[in-house]
């Protein structure tokens, strides 16, 4: 089957319009202008919408009523933070005038419940910009999730975005979860409750933090290795000779190192019996297979003395038999020392004798060569001289 794009060329040098998919999906004139940016997003007029919000739109969350200290970035990843326990309401209560007067300037209400634990936003009549409201929805939630009010405010800006990431569902285990979202903290931090991870940046950014994140909980991979392959993409980067090449080469690749687990004890399996197993004889029978049952008190006791002490002469023995093992004197050579003086000479006497045969053999090896090369020569020159005569 030929692809659209054949069909459309083939079209075109008839003289037709191409046809499309799509009602619409047809070639626009700035699509392919070179000074247009399609991704950048144009900061709102007020002139677009000179009326105002027809209807009062409003958000409200819940907050926490416990916190502690005020939470900090995420080390080398811009606009990350894990949720931490900050001052409660007192904090809020101090640092929601500078909330309050951070929305009045794009004409959003904001109201602060101590009472229910709650905060609200809500459109006005001179609110112009009808996004605005979802930003100012995302601001209470990073503050109930304890980002500090002056970097949350940030979120207000066209530029930046969130991402509320939920970590609590993604492993059963409670004590491999624990230790997992330690290594998202920074240096001397630390948190009681949380099971979600607050993040700020761009669009680009959530993604990467995303990962860094539920890879970390999954233990796919640890969060400084992420941190090492961004801070090397951000310097080729700068290299736009780089631009349009791969980067895979310059990126370091780390190995799983497989830790080895200890073997659970697994037990044999017996073979399978319908009959139950014979009952063991108890104290009582053995006793009475013995006769020890009959017996007197006195005489019971007679008998496990005496056996006690046959074990106690049996040990004594033993030991007494390893310490006089150290004193026993080794076996000595009763040998004379002319015995042993003949029997070395016998042994030089042997060893002399093998090398004169060896030498009496290669010597008879050679006589027998020179003897055989006499005897062609001899037998080469008769047949010589037999041909002569001939002739």
């Amino acid at each position: 089957m030929a692809s659209e794009g054949e069909a459309n060329a083939s079209v075109a040098e008839e003289g037709r319009k191409p046809r499309h998919k799509g009602k619409h999906d047809k070639p626009k004139p700035w699509d392919d202008d070179p000074n247009i940016d399609h991704w950048r997003i144009e900061k709102f007029d007020p002139s677009w919408n000179e009326g105002g919000m027809l209807e009062v739109s409003s958000f409200s969350t819940l907050f926490p009523q416990y916190r502690g200290k005020s939470p900090q970035p995420f080390p080398l990843v811009p606009g990350f933070f894990r949720d931490r326990l900050v001052g409660g309401e007192k904090y809020l209560q101090e640092a929601w005038p500078i909330v309050k007067g951070a929305l009045k300037e794009f004409g959003v209400a904001c109201e602060l419940n101590l009472v229910e634990g709650s905060m609200t936003v809500s459109t006005t009549r001179k609110t112009r910009d009808p996004y605005i409201i979802v930003k100012a929805k995302e601001l209470i939630k990073l503050l109930s999730r304890s980002v500090p009010a002056p970097q949350a405010i940030k979120i207000l800006n066209d530029e930046m975005s969130c991402d509320i990431i939920k970590i609590g569902s993604i492993i059963r285990n409670k004590e491999r979860f624990v230790k997992r979202r330690e290594r998202l903290l920074g240096p001397n931090l630390s948190t009681l409750k949380g099971n979600t991870v607050a993040a700020m940046g761009s669009w680009k950014g959530l993604k990467q933090v995303r990962r860094v994140v539920e890879d970390c909980i999954k233990n796919v991979k640890h969060p400084v290795y992420h941190i090492k392959e961004l801070l090397i993409k951000r310097e080729l980067a700068k290299n736009p000779a780089l631009a349009h090449e791969s980067w895979d080469r310059f990126l370091p690749k780390f190995k799983k190192k497989n830790v080895k687990q200890k073997k659970p004890m697994t037990k044999e399996k017996k073979p399978y019996t319908p009959f139950p197993p014979p009952q063991q004889p108890s104290k009582i029978d053995l006793e009475l297979e013995s006769g020890e049952y009959f017996m007197s008190d006195k005489k019971k006791s007679a008998k496990k003395w005496q056996e006690k002490l046959e074990k106690q002469s049996e040990k004594a023995e033993e030991k007494k038999r390893k310490r006089e093992a150290a004193f026993v004197p080794p076996k000595e050579d009763n040998a004379t020392p002319y015995e042993s003086a003949k029997s070395t000479n016998d042994n030089s006497e042997i060893a002399d004798m093998a090398k004169s045969l060896k030498k009496k053999a290669k010597e008879f090896r050679k006589t027998e060569a020179q003897e055989n090369v006499r005897l062609e020569s001899y037998v080469a020159s008769n047949e010589g001289s037999r041909q002569k005569k001939k002739h």
